[in-house]
């Protein structure tokens, strides 16, 4: 195995260009809403020279194609309503994808509708629940961490899996 791998020397990506790394990143964020930081990534997997990402992004960001007040607006917006994610989680998933915090607080404030996660994560539970079995203990606990890695705060969590467990016991006890 060590002697085919001395055979085939390491294959080293070539750099791109400023220019090719400017027609890239359009065509990519034509298809979709990008963020600055999706570029960068992209531009240091790409092996752009570092003095020419900050120039390359400025003129991605001059021309429209990336805007990080509308991606954050758009990833809040399908985070929390299609993929039902509690607001700890979208909070994260746009610092992840290198958005700035005050950026961020920002579309959370204006795209982030409270009133409807309570029933979003109660419907989350109780879909849970179905698949699970042991003890209510168990079940609780198992509950809870599902609803903690949705984002959702803990104490809305612990009161929601406790309202899923009740009318699991209600709809037993009619059976």
């Amino acid at each position: 195995m060590e002697k085919e791998r001395e055979e085939y020397p390491e294959r080293v990506k070539r750099a791109r260009s400023a220019e090719e790394a400017l027609s890239g990143l359009m065509r990519y964020a034509a298809r979709a809403e990008r963020s600055s930081g999706d570029a960068m990534r992209l531009m240091r997997r790409w092996n752009v020279p570092e003095a020419d990402r900050e120039r390359v992004l400025q003129r991605l960001c001059q021309a429209g194609f990336i805007d990080d007040r509308r991606f954050a607006a758009a990833y809040v917006r399908e985070k929390a309503s299609l993929a039902g994610w509690g607001i700890h989680k979208v909070r994260a998933g746009l610092r992840a994808k290198g958005i700035a915090p005050a950026v961020a607080e920002e579309a959370l404030a204006q795209e982030y509708r409270a009133e409807g996660m309570a029933d979003r994560l109660q419907e989350l539970l109780d879909r849970k629940l179905r698949g699970l079995s042991g003890t209510v203990y168990e079940m609780k606990g198992k509950l809870v961490r599902f609803g903690l890695s949705r984002g959702y705060d803990y104490d809305a969590v612990v009161e929601a899996a406790s309202r899923a467990l009740q009318r699991r016991g209600a709809d037993e006890e009619e059976e």
